[in-house]
Order: structure tokens, then C-alpha cells, then sequence
């Protein structure tokens, strides 16, 4: 069960990814960033929300190793993290934030205590 539940959470981190690497605009509306005067933000778009979550994922598959899985979990950890952050500082919508931070804390428990020890 464990393997089937590891090749889950990364076809989802994979997929995830692949909104950033593939459809900047779209992720970023979603994510309610604005568009400013440089295409410099849909760069960053493809390459931290985008092509870091597919390598990550991708490498993790290829690899096949617990500590692998677990550290796409210690990653989404950080970014569930950073939402419990932005919710104490920033006050973003919090509709949004319940979604995107419990997945991301979701997939974090998972892929660290699943894999580890």
C-alpha cells in the first residue's frame, strides 16, 4: 500500500507541477498573483512552481527510495509552512488557503512518516 500511496503523491506532485511549467498564466490567476510589466513572473512560475514540482516528482519515481519520497514531503512541509505563515501575517483569503495548504500539509504527513522509519 505504501508503494501505491508514494507513486500517488507524486503523480499529484507531477501533475501540480505541470500547471506551473505548462500554464504560468493560469497558475498564477489561480494563485491570485497579478501580472506586472516583465514576463519575469511567468518565469518564475515555470521554474519554482512549475518545473521544480515535476523534477521532484519525476526523480522520486525514478529513484524509488523512501528517503526520496520524503523529501517531497519535507518540501510540501515548507510550504505548508509558509501558508500558516502568510495566514498569521498576510491575512490571505482563507477559502484558498485551507485548500492549498491542506493539501500541501496532506501530501507533507504522508510522504515524511510513511517513508520515514
Amino acid at each position: 500500500m505504501t508503494d501505491i500511496l508514494n507513486i500517488i503523491a507524486c503523480l499529484l506532485t507531477i501533475g501540480f507541477g505541470l500547471f506551473g511549467f505548462l500554464r504560468p498564466r493560469y497558475t498564477a490567476a489561480a494563485l491570485d498573483l497579478a501580472p506586472t510589466d516583465t514576463t519575469m513572473g511567468l518565469s518564475e512560475m515555470r521554474a519554482s512552481v512549475g518545473g521544480l514540482f515535476v523534477a521532484a516528482g519525476l526523480a522520486a519515481l525514478w529513484l524509488d527510495a523512501p528517503l526520496a519520497y520524503a523529501m517531497i514531503g519535507f518540501a510540501f512541509a515548507g510550504a505548508a509552512t509558509g501558508r500558516v505563515l502568510s495566514l498569521i501575517f498576510d491575512r490571505p483569503p482563507v477559502g484558498k488557503l485551507a485548500v492549498f495548504g491542506g493539501i500541501e500539509a496532506a501530501l507533507a504527513a504522508w510522504l515524511i512518516f510513511g517513508n520515514i522509519g
